[in-house]
């Protein structure tokens, strides 16, 4: 089996787990390979407003694909299991090492590089978990405070924009890829030049500059504890990457890794609704896609929280109602924990330095 994905592609987490699965469950070979492109655009280097560097373009994926056809239907020697990109099962593109710079055609230079990987997720993973405080940072020290939270208003008809993201359509409304997550003309139900973290229904946590480059490879999950005065209610994560102010990019560029949405509704079973009782304290985990990213020394890890990301998810209409059959909808005020007792947090794949 040869799978083949993308870390902006909308089937990009389906790759993934059809590895794992496929790994345990059959007696054949399985691999994968997982480039920075959107879902079919594997000929391409740059996706949104982001290049990649021409490595990452596959200008030929048909002439692998006959490869791997000929090596297993044929019995021919071939590149499988003697050169890239067969040499491993695994084959990941890290992205994030380019130096930031614009391009010629207005592009960020995040640039990344091929690496060969026997497994995934990657052994050597150290699982960390990055913990939200109140004044808005994000670190791996646990807050202290016994009690501690902020709110939020989700409010339906004023839903926070999507801007790029994990998706394979909508071509006119729905921006795929890499974005700076800020307003303007090409974001239709945003065109102010204003970011999304200036809005009041985002939480922004983030990080002091970085130190040294992290890489964050595999699967993430946001582990949050919340209320809501509605019996119904989403709540989002994005996870960021802020570039700093440069000669390019005087205000900087907060470059979309990933994100994810639990519907409250179903915090408990993907089958099975179950409404929230107003104000009680619940417990929800978000999903988000998994990635391979560098953050660089000078840049910040970033979450984005909130309670909508329209149109690429459909906007929830806090009242509780049933789905697609609600006749109104209502704010609701969400609030997120950060305390001892619960310290909500992203759990962060992080790749030792070296290794």
């Amino acid at each position: 089996v040869y799978l083949v994905g993308g870390w902006y592609d909308s089937w990009g987490v389906n790759t993934t787990e059809n590895y794992m699965a496929l790994s345990k469950t059959i007696k054949g070979p399985v691999y994968m390979i997982m480039g920075p492109w959107i879902h079919g655009q594997q000929g391409n280097y740059s996706h949104g407003q982001v290049s990649f560097g021409n490595d990452a373009a596959i200008p030929d994926l048909l002439a692998w694909r006959m490869e791997w056809y000929d090596h297993w239907i044929k019995d021919k020697k071939t590149a499988v299991g003697n050169e890239d990109p067969f040499k491993t099962n695994v084959r990941i593109f890290v992205m994030g090492t380019g130096d930031g710079h614009m391009t010629e055609d207005s592009l960020l230079t995040h640039g990344g590089y091929w690496r060969n990987e026997n497994e995934w997720p990657l052994e050597r993973t150290q699982y960390t978990p990055y913990y939200f405080h109140a004044n808005g940072s994000v670190s791996a020290e646990k807050p202290a405070q016994r009690i501690s939270s902020t709110d939020f208003v989700s409010d339906p008809d004023d839903p926070v924009p999507s801007i790029g993201g994990n998706t394979s359509s909508g071509g006119g409304i729905l921006l795929q890829g890499a974005w700076d997550q800020k307003g303007g003309d090409h974001v239709w139900n945003w065109p102010l030049p204003i970011p999304l973290s200036a809005r009041n229904d985002v939480l922004v946590f983030q990080t002091e500059p970085l130190q040294e480059n992290v890489e964050v490879t595999g699967e993430i999950r946001v582990k949050f504890w919340a209320t809501s005065s509605s019996l119904d209610t989403d709540f989002t994560a994005k996870l960021v990457d802020v570039y700093p102010p440069s000669a390019d990019y005087p205000g900087g560029f907060d470059m979309n890794i990933g994100d994810g949405i639990m519907r409250a509704r179903y915090r408990d079973s993907r089958t099975e609704e179950n409404l929230m009782n107003p104000g009680e304290v619940y417990e929800m985990e978000i999903r988000l896609y998994p990635t391979s990213n560098v953050f660089k020394k000078g840049h910040r890890i970033r979450v984005d929280l909130s309670g909508s990301n329209f149109p690429r998810f459909d906007v929830n209409p806090n009242t509780g109602e049933p789905l697609n059959d609600n006749r109104r909808t209502m704010k609701a005020v969400n609030t997120i924990y950060h305390d001892r007792n619960r310290p909500s947090h992203i759990l962060l794949p992080v790749i030792p330095a070296g290794s």
